[in-house]
């Protein structure tokens, strides 16, 4: 018998399973597969690379092939990226049951989506951002499916509880099932507070007890074994470029598929500019970039074709990338949360990886507090000199940056955003006025 028969999977997932090769659970699937079957809400935890999306993807689907019907279950997921992906493999898992997916998220054709929901697919995987404008704009006609669901899944929970997701969040739940008429599953690699407080939310009469399955190690979520964290120390943030292609052209990683982690978009678009006229095999991944451009970077990315990519956090959760030998922390992040997703590209399922953080004066402090969070000291790495940047590599990035610069300006580069960010601050004026007038108004009338 099939060991996912055994956890209560219908037959035919279970053969389209193994048609997959996916033939032995993990542990977050052996623990929250027969919870969830057993109508049970979940909280699961469990260090990136470890099956999460089949963990909650198996029962929903299960239940769904008994009595298919429209829309049977909500995905919501931080990044556009990641929608893609679990929208993959519902679809792979589904597909001898004719399985219909929908995907909605920002940067594509919001009429041709508002069409696919019209016609009730079987599931909808969404950013919250883009399901809200459908739920605020796009008629009844719409959305009036989203009413019946029977699952909500929050994948990368903890990001999607965090403030930027709040307003979007409450504007999808406002038209889904209340919590006691739909199943609600959290999925995330780090259990914030926030994840944690729900446990112990009130349940309603015809509610169980919320399942929770966190793994008993934080160290195993936190940095897999297989992993080494090396950094090397850069004298100024001014010569960083040159510092990377020293790293990047080495012969240690000049044949390892990278990813090179960034803050900002612009820095993103520089390095990939510059690593691309000094001859290297580069792709960007960034919310300034239109949907199609990110799409076909990260399937470059995934077929070889590529073998650097160069990203912001949205590529820092979820995705699954088998073959990434080095991730590079170009700049650290604030949050050691970021720098552990961030190094979970690598090192997955066994395998062994590199992460290497380029560390500037000003970043000692993140560098402590990340290694407080991981309970793991860095080793430093000789891979990079300053002798060997002095020889090889300066003069080639200076000249390189200078004509990447000047081209990015030309083509206003980071205009949209700018825009955008001018609207939003706009809009945050107005909606302070408008609550300050309001509560003139109400003092007025309590005087008089």
């Amino acid at each position: 018998m099939s060991k996912f028969k055994q956890l209560g999977v219908a037959n035919w997932l279970s053969e389209s399973l193994l048609a997959m090769k996916i033939t032995t659970p993990t542990d977050i699937q052996k623990a929250c597969i027969p919870k969830i079957l057993q109508n049970y809400d979940c909280i699961g935890g469990a260090k990136t690379g470890s099956g999460k999306t089949i963990a909650f993807a198996a029962p929903i689907l299960s239940t769904w092939s008994e009595d298919p019907s429209a829309i049977y279950g909500v995905v919501l997921t931080p990044t556009r990226e990641l929608a893609l992906q679990i929208a993959e493999q519902f679809t792979a898992l589904g597909a001898s049951m004719n399985i219909r997916v929908s995907v909605i998220v920002g940067g594509e054709d919001i009429v041709k989506q508002a069409l696919e929901l019209q016609n009730k697919p079987h599931f909808v995987i969404a950013t919250p951002g883009r399901l809200a404008d459908h739920i605020t704009n796009s008629g009844d006609d719409t959305i009036c499916g989203l009413r019946r669901v029977k699952y909500l899944v929050l994948d990368e929970a903890d990001r999607l509880l965090s403030n930027s997701f709040g307003d979007d969040l409450e504007k999808c739940f406002s038209i889904l099932p209340s919590s006691d008429k739909r199943q609600t599953l959290l999925f995330t690699a780090t259990v914030t507070d926030a994840v944690k407080a729900l446990k112990d939310r009130p349940i309603s009469k015809n509610k169980k007890q919320i399942f929770v399955h966190e793994v008993e190690s934080l160290d195993k979520v936190r940095i897999p074994p297989s992993l080494s964290m090396y950094y090397f120390l850069v004298p100024s943030d001014g010569l960083k470029e040159a510092y990377l292609h020293n790293l990047l052209v080495n012969e240690n990683y000049l044949e390892k598929s990278a990813i090179i982690f960034v803050n900002r978009t612009r820095t993103a678009e520089i390095l990939r500019r510059i690593l691309r006229l000094l001859e290297l095999t580069v792709v960007s991944l960034h919310s300034e970039m239109p949907q199609s451009e990110r799409v076909n970077s990260l399937h470059r990315f995934k077929a070889g074709a590529a073998r650097i990519l160069i990203a912001t956090d949205v590529a820092s959760r979820g995705l699954d990338i088998p073959t990434v030998e080095l991730v590079v922390n170009y700049d650290i992040p604030a949050d050691p949360d970021d720098f552990i997703h961030r190094v979970g590209r690598t090192a997955r399922a066994g395998r062994k990886g590199d992460s290497i953080s380029m560390i500037a004066p000003n970043d000692i402090q993140r560098i402590i507090s990340i290694e407080s969070k991981v309970n793991k000291k860095m080793t430093i790495t000789k891979t990079v000199t300053d002798d060997s940047v002095i020889q090889s590599s300066l003069n080639k990035t200076t000249r390189a940056k200078r004509e990447c610069i000047l081209d990015m300006e030309n083509e206003n580069f980071g205009e949209k955003k700018r825009i955008n960010k001018y609207k939003h601050e706009l809009n945050l004026k107005s909606k302070t006025s408008k609550t300050f007038k309001k509560t003139k108004r109400s003092k007025k009338s309590k005087r008089s």
